[in-house]
């Protein structure tokens, strides 16, 4: 059926009309912001250390990983060419985190020097804050990742063990040990042993048993 002149033009505003409202509708709707460099690759570590962070949480997949970001597992890898080089970058925050807050005490002491005790206390309550990063520092995380990934850890434990002996036997030195060598090694050993040991009870525990419980005075028994 043919139309009337006085029909095409009302059809004709009616559809300049829709194409009005659908621009309107594109306009309000705000564009997808593409992250900035860094941002995404930031964005993985976080979501990361935060599924470590569900007591009890199993290996954690890159699909699940990408599923909780919203992206795709090709996306992962733009940033980082393995699983395991994203479990690299959270050994870093943890390794220029506490090496930083231990550099803050040896900056505000007045001999330059590190304090054991407060060293101690600095690392379980990094561990405490961050219960993903507490569950890589302590191998939990990592038993079926790949190997270089807990050599690395045990590198970093192994680094900041001889710095507490370091300033252990400073203080051997000043109270006149005979064996103040032999002295720091024991006493660097055991408040390593005890930092790790209560960060393990609290990812076991689901992280339910802090780790700075009754601190002070564990710390008093075992520095004397």
């Amino acid at each position: 059926m043919s139309q009337t002149p006085d029909e095409l033009s009302a059809e004709h505003g009616a559809t300049a009309e829709a194409g009005r409202a659908d621009a309107d509708d594109k306009a309000a709707t705000p564009a997808r912001k593409r992250p900035k460099p860094g941002e995404r690759r930031l964005q993985i570590l976080q979501t990361l250390a935060s599924m470590l962070e569900q007591p009890g949480a199993e290996r954690i997949t890159t699909a699940a990983l990408a599923a909780r970001i919203g992206v795709s597992e090709a996306a992962l890898y733009r940033h980082f060419a393995s699983k395991a080089q994203m479990f690299e970058g959270l050994i870093e925050f943890i390794e220029s985190s506490v090496q930083g807050l231990w550099n803050q005490l040896v900056e505000r002491d007045p001999d330059g020097r590190l304090p054991t005790g407060q060293a101690a206390a600095v690392l379980l309550q990094f561990g405490e804050r961050n219960p993903g990063m507490t569950r890589v520092l302590v191998g939990d995380a990592l038993v079926f990742e790949h190997e270089r990934l807990q050599a690395r850890v045990n590198l970093f434990i192994d680094r900041i063990e001889a710095q507490l002996r370091q300033g252990l036997r400073l203080d051997a030195d000043v109270r006149g040990s005979m064996t103040p060598s032999v002295d720091a090694a024991m006493q660097a050993s055991t408040l390593m042993s005890f930092c790790l040991g209560r960060l393990q009870r609290y990812a076991r525990s689901g992280f339910k048993r802090l780790p700075t419980e009754h601190l002070d005075a564990s710390l008093r028994i075992l520095l004397g």
